[in-house]
């Protein structure tokens, strides 16, 4: 039985549905619930679950940028010759950023359209599961993308603005 009341009449409309019960049904206890307090334990597994999933996800991106800093450093290292005649040629501190940098924002891409779409799915199959839901915006993807590459960016251009700066003389004094 539902019964519409508001927060001043609870405490009367309560009381009213208790005697109503017992009236009609006094072989068994008035048992009451208020609604909300209801929606908010079936959504509370859900917000739960969105705090760990938020929690992973962040661990998840700190593994990641810190592989793709060790990457990064590993590239720096094997290319600091190349790097050291580019330096000598007149090549600029951004033309070798970008130079170290965009091979690995191209990996990002990839990795991009490749999980999108997944996600995408992924993400869908789980709404359905609402009684009201929500479709998801293309543009929660590209902003998605987009933090990605500036991620990747920031992480990678640290040692590839390290390399660049480097005395080319270091580098090229074994040749």
């Amino acid at each position: 039985m539902y019964v519409k009341t508001t927060a001043q009449n609870a405490s009367k409309a309560i009381a009213a549905a208790e005697k109503i019960w017992n009236q009609y049904n006094p072989g068994y206890p008035f048992i009451y619930n208020f609604l909300d307090e209801e929606f908010n334990r079936m959504y509370q597994t859900d917000q739960t679950v969105g705090k760990l999933f938020n929690s992973f996800a962040a661990i998840a991106i700190l593994i990641s940028c810190l592989g793709l800093f060790g990457l990064a450093a590993f590239t720096a290292e094997q290319r600091t010759k190349e790097i050291g005649i580019r330096k000598v040629l007149g090549a600029s501190v951004q033309n070798i950023v970008l130079l170290l940098s965009k091979e690995f924002i191209r990996l990002v891409i990839i990795a991009f359209v490749i999980a999108a779409p997944i996600a995408w799915y992924a993400m869908n199959e789980w709404l359905e599961n609402f009684a009201y839901s929500v479709d998801i915006s293309p543009w929660v993807f590209a902003l998605a993308g987009l933090l990605a590459i500036v991620i990747a960016f920031i992480t990678v251009s640290w040692q590839a603005i390290k390399a660049a700066i480097m005395n080319p003389v270091r580098s090229l004094r074994n040749e």
